[in-house]
Protein backbone atom coordinates (compact mmCIF):
# COMPACT_ATOMS: atom_id res chain seq x y z
CA UNK A 1 0.00 0.00 0.00
CA UNK A 2 2.91 2.10 0.79
CA UNK A 3 4.29 1.28 -2.25
CA UNK A 4 1.73 2.34 -4.25
CA UNK A 5 0.75 5.78 -2.58
CA UNK A 6 4.24 7.41 -1.65
CA UNK A 7 6.99 5.11 -3.81
CA UNK A 8 5.55 4.66 -6.92
CA UNK A 9 4.90 8.28 -8.24
CA UNK A 10 8.69 8.99 -7.70
CA UNK A 11 9.41 6.63 -10.14
CA UNK A 12 7.57 8.64 -12.60
CA UNK A 13 9.26 11.30 -14.88
CA UNK A 14 6.72 13.58 -14.85
CA UNK A 15 6.61 13.45 -11.25
CA UNK A 16 10.00 13.75 -10.43
CA UNK A 17 10.37 16.67 -13.12
CA UNK A 18 6.82 18.83 -10.94
CA UNK A 19 8.68 18.17 -7.95
CA UNK A 20 11.54 19.75 -8.86
CA UNK A 21 10.67 22.83 -10.78
CA UNK A 22 7.63 23.32 -8.11
CA UNK A 23 10.35 23.03 -5.14
CA UNK A 24 12.46 25.37 -7.00
CA UNK A 25 9.60 27.84 -7.57
CA UNK A 26 8.15 27.37 -4.27
CA UNK A 27 11.82 27.97 -2.57
CA UNK A 28 12.49 31.25 -4.64
CA UNK A 29 8.85 32.96 -4.31
CA UNK A 30 8.57 31.66 -0.27
CA UNK A 31 11.55 34.06 0.38
CA UNK A 32 10.29 37.09 -1.52
CA UNK A 33 7.00 36.19 -0.56
CA UNK A 34 8.26 37.21 2.85
CA UNK A 35 9.07 40.92 2.00
CA UNK A 36 6.21 40.96 -0.26
CA UNK A 37 3.67 39.78 3.00
CA UNK A 38 6.30 42.53 5.35
CA UNK A 39 5.73 45.42 2.67
CA UNK A 40 1.76 44.54 2.03
CA UNK A 41 2.35 44.22 -1.66
CA UNK A 42 0.52 41.14 -2.10
CA UNK A 43 -1.79 42.71 -4.61
CA UNK A 44 1.30 43.49 -6.47
CA UNK A 45 1.91 39.88 -7.23
CA UNK A 46 -1.32 39.60 -8.78
CA UNK A 47 -1.25 42.36 -10.56
CA UNK A 48 2.27 40.99 -12.41
CA UNK A 49 1.40 37.63 -12.88
CA UNK A 50 -2.17 38.77 -14.21
CA UNK A 51 -0.20 41.51 -16.64
CA UNK A 52 2.08 39.27 -17.94
CA UNK A 53 -0.25 37.72 -20.61
CA UNK A 54 0.39 40.85 -22.32
CA UNK A 55 4.33 40.58 -22.44
CA UNK A 56 3.47 36.93 -23.29
CA UNK A 57 1.55 37.79 -26.16
CA UNK A 58 3.64 40.74 -27.39
CA UNK A 59 6.89 38.56 -26.98
CA UNK A 60 5.35 35.20 -28.89
CA UNK A 61 4.36 38.18 -31.51
CA UNK A 62 7.84 39.41 -32.25
CA UNK A 63 9.23 36.66 -32.31
CA UNK A 64 6.89 34.91 -34.83
CA UNK A 65 6.86 37.91 -37.37
CA UNK A 66 10.69 39.12 -37.26
CA UNK A 67 12.02 35.73 -36.96
CA UNK A 68 9.59 33.05 -38.03
CA UNK A 69 10.02 31.43 -34.17
CA UNK A 70 7.18 29.97 -32.46
CA UNK A 71 6.56 30.06 -28.44
CA UNK A 72 9.96 31.16 -27.90
CA UNK A 73 10.97 30.71 -24.35
CA UNK A 74 13.35 33.62 -24.03
CA UNK A 75 11.41 36.21 -26.42
CA UNK A 76 8.06 35.58 -23.89
CA UNK A 77 10.43 35.82 -20.82
CA UNK A 78 11.38 38.91 -22.07
CA UNK A 79 7.97 40.76 -23.15
CA UNK A 80 6.64 39.13 -19.85
CA UNK A 81 9.61 41.16 -18.04
CA UNK A 82 8.89 44.10 -19.77
CA UNK A 83 5.21 44.30 -19.35
CA UNK A 84 5.79 43.80 -15.30
CA UNK A 85 8.25 46.41 -15.63
CA UNK A 86 5.68 48.99 -17.75
CA UNK A 87 2.80 47.77 -15.07
CA UNK A 88 4.59 48.64 -12.03
CA UNK A 89 5.89 52.33 -13.13
CA UNK A 90 2.39 52.55 -14.74
CA UNK A 91 1.05 52.03 -10.93
CA UNK A 92 3.48 54.62 -9.44
CA UNK A 93 2.80 57.44 -12.09
CA UNK A 94 -0.88 56.95 -11.25
CA UNK A 95 -0.70 56.84 -7.79
CA UNK A 96 2.17 59.88 -7.75
CA UNK A 97 0.02 62.35 -9.88
CA UNK A 98 -3.18 61.61 -8.72
CA UNK A 99 -5.67 61.06 -5.49
CA UNK A 100 -5.79 57.88 -6.60
CA UNK A 101 -4.07 55.52 -3.55
CA UNK A 102 -1.61 52.53 -4.42
CA UNK A 103 -4.09 49.75 -4.06
CA UNK A 104 -6.40 51.23 -6.61
CA UNK A 105 -4.06 51.90 -9.22
CA UNK A 106 -2.76 48.21 -9.24
CA UNK A 107 -6.36 47.11 -9.98
CA UNK A 108 -6.74 50.10 -12.73
CA UNK A 109 -3.55 49.15 -13.99
CA UNK A 110 -2.86 45.32 -13.70
CA UNK A 111 -6.64 44.16 -15.31
CA UNK A 112 -6.22 47.07 -18.22
CA UNK A 113 -3.18 45.55 -19.35
CA UNK A 114 -4.45 41.61 -18.39
CA UNK A 115 -7.04 42.82 -20.86
CA UNK A 116 -4.60 44.37 -23.52
CA UNK A 117 -3.38 40.86 -23.45
CA UNK A 118 -6.05 38.64 -23.98
CA UNK A 119 -7.49 41.29 -27.12
CA UNK A 120 -3.61 40.76 -28.46
CA UNK A 121 -4.62 37.10 -28.38
CA UNK A 122 -7.64 37.01 -29.61
CA UNK A 123 -6.88 39.31 -32.76
CA UNK A 124 -3.57 38.17 -33.85
CA UNK A 125 -4.96 34.42 -33.18
CA UNK A 126 -3.57 33.00 -36.12
CA UNK A 127 0.12 33.33 -35.00
CA UNK A 128 -0.15 33.63 -31.05
CA UNK A 129 -0.80 30.07 -30.02
CA UNK A 130 -1.33 30.24 -26.21
CA UNK A 131 -4.05 28.99 -24.33
CA UNK A 132 -5.15 31.06 -21.76
CA UNK A 133 -6.28 28.36 -19.61
CA UNK A 134 -3.17 26.86 -19.18
CA UNK A 135 -1.41 30.37 -18.63
CA UNK A 136 -3.85 31.14 -15.89
CA UNK A 137 -4.06 27.49 -13.93
CA UNK A 138 -0.59 26.36 -15.49
CA UNK A 139 0.60 22.39 -15.87
CA UNK A 140 2.53 21.56 -13.16
CA UNK A 141 3.09 17.86 -14.85
CA UNK A 142 3.84 18.90 -17.57
CA UNK A 143 7.31 21.01 -17.20
CA UNK A 144 9.31 21.09 -20.03
CA UNK A 145 13.29 20.71 -19.38
CA UNK A 146 13.90 24.31 -20.52
CA UNK A 147 11.33 25.68 -17.83
CA UNK A 148 12.98 23.82 -15.32
CA UNK A 149 16.89 25.75 -16.55
CA UNK A 150 15.22 29.13 -16.54
CA UNK A 151 13.06 28.49 -13.09
CA UNK A 152 16.95 27.37 -11.72
CA UNK A 153 18.50 30.46 -13.52
CA UNK A 154 16.38 32.93 -12.41
CA UNK A 155 16.04 31.43 -8.54
CA UNK A 156 19.33 31.46 -8.31
CA UNK A 157 19.81 34.87 -9.53
CA UNK A 158 16.71 36.37 -7.12
CA UNK A 159 18.73 34.70 -3.68
CA UNK A 160 21.71 36.22 -4.54
CA UNK A 161 20.66 39.27 -4.65
CA UNK A 162 18.53 39.29 -1.22
CA UNK A 163 21.72 37.54 -0.06
CA UNK A 164 23.81 40.68 -0.96
CA UNK A 165 21.31 43.20 0.45
CA UNK A 166 19.34 41.27 2.93
CA UNK A 167 20.19 44.12 5.38
CA UNK A 168 19.05 46.59 3.60
CA UNK A 169 16.02 44.87 2.33
CA UNK A 170 15.43 44.32 6.20
CA UNK A 171 15.58 47.71 6.87
CA UNK A 172 13.83 49.53 4.13
CA UNK A 173 10.71 46.86 4.72
CA UNK A 174 10.49 48.07 8.91
CA UNK A 175 11.83 51.59 9.11
CA UNK A 176 11.95 53.37 5.23
CA UNK A 177 12.23 56.46 7.45
CA UNK A 178 15.17 55.30 8.92
CA UNK A 179 16.62 53.67 5.91
CA UNK A 180 16.65 57.11 4.14
CA UNK A 181 18.14 59.06 6.74
CA UNK A 182 21.19 56.89 6.98
CA UNK A 183 21.49 57.19 2.99
CA UNK A 184 20.07 54.32 1.80
CA UNK A 185 18.32 54.56 -1.64
CA UNK A 186 15.31 53.11 -0.50
CA UNK A 187 13.53 53.87 -3.80
CA UNK A 188 15.73 51.86 -5.63
CA UNK A 189 15.57 49.18 -3.07
CA UNK A 190 12.16 48.89 -3.83
CA UNK A 191 12.57 49.24 -7.60
CA UNK A 192 15.04 46.06 -6.73
CA UNK A 193 12.49 44.08 -5.00
CA UNK A 194 9.61 44.99 -7.56
CA UNK A 195 11.92 43.13 -10.17
CA UNK A 196 12.88 39.96 -8.02
CA UNK A 197 9.34 39.44 -7.88
CA UNK A 198 8.45 39.77 -11.68
CA UNK A 199 11.39 37.56 -12.22
CA UNK A 200 9.95 35.23 -9.64
CA UNK A 201 6.44 35.78 -11.39
CA UNK A 202 7.30 35.05 -14.97
CA UNK A 203 9.84 32.04 -14.27
CA UNK A 204 7.23 30.34 -12.76
CA UNK A 205 3.76 31.41 -14.81
CA UNK A 206 4.73 28.95 -17.74
CA UNK A 207 5.22 26.08 -15.36
CA UNK A 208 2.23 26.41 -13.15
CA UNK A 209 0.41 29.40 -13.77
CA UNK A 210 -1.35 32.84 -12.73
CA UNK A 211 -2.81 30.95 -9.45
CA UNK A 212 -0.64 29.05 -7.93
CA UNK A 213 2.60 31.54 -8.70
CA UNK A 214 0.48 33.78 -6.47
CA UNK A 215 -0.55 31.54 -3.77
CA UNK A 216 3.28 30.06 -3.06
CA UNK A 217 4.52 33.82 -3.19
CA UNK A 218 2.22 35.00 -0.12
CA UNK A 219 0.47 31.93 1.58
CA UNK A 220 3.47 29.82 2.56
CA UNK A 221 4.87 33.45 3.54
CA UNK A 222 2.18 34.00 5.72
CA UNK A 223 2.13 30.54 7.38
CA UNK A 224 5.73 31.06 8.59
CA UNK A 225 4.47 34.68 9.50
CA UNK A 226 2.58 33.01 12.33
CA UNK A 227 5.33 31.24 13.26
CA UNK A 228 8.12 33.88 14.15
CA UNK A 229 8.73 37.34 14.54
CA UNK A 230 12.32 37.38 12.71
CA UNK A 231 12.99 37.89 9.06
CA UNK A 232 15.64 35.11 8.60
CA UNK A 233 13.52 32.51 10.34
CA UNK A 234 10.24 33.62 8.32
CA UNK A 235 12.24 33.05 4.79
CA UNK A 236 13.49 29.71 6.16
CA UNK A 237 10.16 28.69 7.07
CA UNK A 238 8.40 29.81 4.21
CA UNK A 239 10.65 27.89 1.90
CA UNK A 240 10.05 24.80 4.10
CA UNK A 241 6.33 25.65 3.85
CA UNK A 242 6.59 26.08 0.00
CA UNK A 243 8.02 23.01 -0.90
CA UNK A 244 5.98 20.66 1.47
CA UNK A 245 3.00 22.21 0.10
CA UNK A 246 4.34 21.32 -3.60
CA UNK A 247 5.13 17.49 -2.32
CA UNK A 248 1.67 17.28 -0.62
CA UNK A 249 0.00 18.92 -3.23
CA UNK A 250 1.40 16.70 -6.24
CA UNK A 251 1.14 13.75 -4.07
CA UNK A 252 -2.93 15.32 -3.42
CA UNK A 253 -3.06 15.59 -7.84
CA UNK A 254 -2.02 11.82 -7.84
CA UNK A 255 -4.10 10.29 -5.61
CA UNK A 256 -7.19 12.84 -6.11
CA UNK A 257 -6.67 12.27 -10.34
CA UNK A 258 -7.12 16.13 -10.45
CA UNK A 259 -4.79 19.44 -11.46
CA UNK A 260 -1.45 19.66 -10.14
CA UNK A 261 -1.34 23.27 -9.68
CA UNK A 262 -5.08 22.83 -7.84
CA UNK A 263 -4.11 20.49 -5.60
CA UNK A 264 -0.96 22.25 -4.42
CA UNK A 265 -2.74 25.52 -3.35
CA UNK A 266 -5.50 23.06 -1.68
CA UNK A 267 -2.53 21.21 0.31
CA UNK A 268 -0.92 25.36 0.64
CA UNK A 269 -3.93 26.66 2.56
CA UNK A 270 -4.88 23.78 4.45
CA UNK A 271 -1.48 23.95 5.89
CA UNK A 272 -1.90 27.29 6.50
CA UNK A 273 -5.00 26.87 8.28
CA UNK A 274 -3.88 24.21 10.28
CA UNK A 275 -1.23 26.98 11.19
CA UNK A 276 -3.54 29.51 12.02
CA UNK A 277 -4.68 26.96 14.33
CA UNK A 278 -2.16 25.89 16.50
CA UNK A 279 0.16 28.44 16.12
CA UNK A 280 1.37 28.80 20.02
CA UNK A 281 1.80 32.24 20.06
CA UNK A 282 -0.76 33.99 17.08
CA UNK A 283 -2.98 30.96 16.46
CA UNK A 284 -6.71 30.86 17.02
CA UNK A 285 -6.04 28.31 19.71
CA UNK A 286 -3.21 30.39 21.40
CA UNK A 287 -5.46 33.01 21.46
CA UNK A 288 -8.87 31.71 22.71
CA UNK A 289 -6.73 30.41 25.60
CA UNK A 290 -5.48 34.45 26.00
CA UNK A 291 -9.03 35.75 26.33
CA UNK A 292 -10.21 32.81 28.64
CA UNK A 293 -7.37 33.78 31.18
CA UNK A 294 -8.20 37.70 30.18
CA UNK A 295 -9.30 39.55 33.89
CA UNK A 296 -10.82 43.02 33.02
CA UNK A 297 -8.74 45.63 34.55
CA UNK A 298 -11.81 47.18 35.92
CA UNK A 299 -12.61 44.27 38.21
CA UNK A 300 -9.05 44.35 39.67
CA UNK A 301 -9.35 47.96 40.71
CA UNK A 302 -12.55 47.47 42.16
CA UNK A 303 -11.15 44.72 44.07
CA UNK A 304 -8.16 46.27 45.40
CA UNK A 305 -10.53 49.14 46.46
CA UNK A 306 -12.64 47.05 48.20
CA UNK A 307 -10.13 45.51 50.01
CA UNK A 308 -8.89 48.96 50.79
CA UNK A 309 -11.53 50.35 52.12
CA UNK A 310 -12.31 47.23 54.51
CA UNK A 311 -9.44 48.26 56.18
CA UNK A 312 -8.55 44.40 57.10
CA UNK A 313 -8.57 40.83 55.80
CA UNK A 314 -11.46 40.75 53.65
CA UNK A 315 -13.01 37.72 53.22
CA UNK A 316 -14.21 36.32 49.94
CA UNK A 317 -18.04 37.23 50.69
CA UNK A 318 -17.47 40.78 51.25
CA UNK A 319 -15.54 41.16 48.14
CA UNK A 320 -18.68 39.76 45.93
CA UNK A 321 -20.61 42.20 47.80
CA UNK A 322 -18.79 44.95 45.60
CA UNK A 323 -17.37 43.30 42.68
CA UNK A 324 -19.33 40.66 40.20
CA UNK A 325 -19.39 37.56 41.35
CA UNK A 326 -18.49 34.38 38.60
CA UNK A 327 -15.43 32.04 37.46
CA UNK A 328 -13.51 35.60 36.54
CA UNK A 329 -13.48 36.73 39.80
CA UNK A 330 -11.67 33.59 41.31
CA UNK A 331 -9.18 34.01 37.95
CA UNK A 332 -9.30 37.85 38.94
CA UNK A 333 -8.18 37.26 42.51
CA UNK A 334 -5.56 34.59 41.57
CA UNK A 335 -3.79 36.51 39.44
CA UNK A 336 -3.55 39.63 41.79
CA UNK A 337 -2.18 37.54 43.88
CA UNK A 338 0.40 35.85 41.51
CA UNK A 339 1.27 39.34 40.47
CA UNK A 340 1.68 40.54 44.25
CA UNK A 341 -1.01 42.74 44.84
CA UNK A 342 -3.02 40.81 47.13
CA UNK A 343 -2.13 37.89 50.03
CA UNK A 344 -4.31 35.25 51.23
CA UNK A 345 -4.39 35.36 54.55
CA UNK A 346 -6.88 31.76 55.43
CA UNK A 347 -9.17 32.52 52.92
CA UNK A 348 -9.02 36.32 53.77
CA UNK A 349 -7.27 38.84 51.43
CA UNK A 350 -4.95 41.68 52.47
CA UNK A 351 -3.07 44.26 50.06
CA UNK A 352 0.28 43.95 49.86
CA UNK A 353 2.59 47.42 49.38
CA UNK A 354 2.39 47.34 45.88
CA UNK A 355 -1.32 46.44 46.23
CA UNK A 356 -2.30 49.65 48.59
CA UNK A 357 -0.21 51.94 45.77
CA UNK A 358 -2.43 50.39 42.70
CA UNK A 359 -5.36 50.89 44.97
CA UNK A 360 -4.65 54.66 45.94
CA UNK A 361 -4.60 55.34 42.66
CA UNK A 362 -8.21 54.03 42.10
CA UNK A 363 -9.59 55.66 44.80
CA UNK A 364 -7.44 59.14 44.28
CA UNK A 365 -9.20 59.21 41.02
CA UNK A 366 -12.34 58.28 42.62
CA UNK A 367 -12.62 60.95 44.47
CA UNK A 368 -11.38 63.85 42.31
CA UNK A 369 -14.37 62.37 39.86
CA UNK A 370 -16.75 63.21 43.50
CA UNK A 371 -14.95 66.63 43.53
CA UNK A 372 -15.38 67.85 40.34
CA UNK A 373 -19.14 66.09 39.50
CA UNK A 374 -19.74 68.07 42.34
CA UNK A 375 -18.31 71.06 41.09
CA UNK A 376 -20.30 70.73 37.63
CA UNK A 377 -23.52 70.46 40.04
CA UNK A 378 -24.20 66.81 40.01
CA UNK A 379 -26.88 65.61 42.96
CA UNK A 380 -25.07 64.13 45.61
CA UNK A 381 -27.19 61.16 45.23
CA UNK A 382 -25.07 60.19 42.23
CA UNK A 383 -22.16 61.56 42.87
CA UNK A 384 -20.66 58.03 43.64
CA UNK A 385 -22.09 56.07 41.47
CA UNK A 386 -20.90 58.27 38.36
CA UNK A 387 -17.48 58.99 40.23
CA UNK A 388 -17.17 54.67 40.04
CA UNK A 389 -17.63 54.41 36.22
CA UNK A 390 -15.48 57.21 35.84
CA UNK A 391 -12.57 55.95 37.83
CA UNK A 392 -11.46 53.49 35.38
CA UNK A 393 -10.48 55.69 33.09
CA UNK A 394 -6.50 56.49 31.86
CA UNK A 395 -4.62 58.58 30.19
CA UNK A 396 -3.80 61.43 31.58
CA UNK A 397 -7.78 62.39 33.09
CA UNK A 398 -6.75 62.13 36.49
CA UNK A 399 -4.02 64.96 36.72
CA UNK A 400 -6.34 67.09 34.60
CA UNK A 401 -9.23 66.93 36.99
CA UNK A 402 -6.56 67.57 40.04
CA UNK A 403 -5.03 70.32 38.14
CA UNK A 404 -8.17 71.86 36.98
CA UNK A 405 -9.74 71.39 40.33
CA UNK A 406 -7.00 73.57 42.28
CA UNK A 407 -5.94 70.47 43.98
CA UNK A 408 -8.23 69.47 46.33
CA UNK A 409 -7.27 67.67 49.75
CA UNK A 410 -10.37 66.60 50.57
CA UNK A 411 -13.38 64.97 48.47
CA UNK A 412 -17.06 66.60 48.97
CA UNK A 413 -17.48 63.52 51.51
CA UNK A 414 -14.71 65.33 53.73
CA UNK A 415 -12.29 62.19 53.29
CA UNK A 416 -8.62 62.39 52.49
CA UNK A 417 -7.93 62.80 48.43
CA UNK A 418 -4.63 60.68 47.98
CA UNK A 419 -1.52 62.20 47.13
CA UNK A 420 -0.06 61.37 43.66
CA UNK A 421 2.56 59.73 45.28
CA UNK A 422 0.95 57.75 47.98
CA UNK A 423 2.85 58.30 51.37
CA UNK A 424 2.66 56.05 54.25
CA UNK A 425 -0.96 56.94 56.29
CA UNK A 426 -2.48 55.66 59.50
CA UNK A 427 -4.82 52.90 59.12
CA UNK A 428 -7.80 53.69 57.73
CA UNK A 429 -7.41 57.28 56.43
CA UNK A 430 -7.96 56.06 52.70
CA UNK A 431 -10.38 53.66 53.41
CA UNK A 432 -13.69 55.98 54.17
CA UNK A 433 -15.84 52.21 55.27
CA UNK A 434 -19.28 54.63 54.36
CA UNK A 435 -17.97 55.32 50.55
CA UNK A 436 -20.06 53.16 48.85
Amino acid sequence: MIQQLFIAPLTETYFQKALIGGSIVAVVAGVVGCLVVLRRMAFLGDALSHAMIAGVAGGYLVMKLLFGLEAHAPGMLIGSLLAAVVTVALIGFVSRISRVKEDTAIGIMYTGIFALGVVAVSMFRHYIHIDLMHFIMGDILGIADSDLWVSAFIGSLVITVLILFYRHFQLTTFDPVMAASIGLPVLLLDYLLTVCVSLVVVSAVSMVGVILVVGLLITPAATAYLLCDRLDRMMALAAFFGVTSVIGGLYLCVWLDSAGGGAIMLFCTLQFLAVLTVAPKYGLLARGLRLRSLVPQQMIEDILTTVLRYREPTPLEVIKRYVEDGAVLGRAIRRMIRDGLLEDRQGSYILTEKGEQEAAKVLRAHRLWEAYLEAIGTPQEYLHSTAHRLEHIRGGATEYLDEKLGRPEQDPHGRDIPDKKPRNTPPGSLSGRGEE
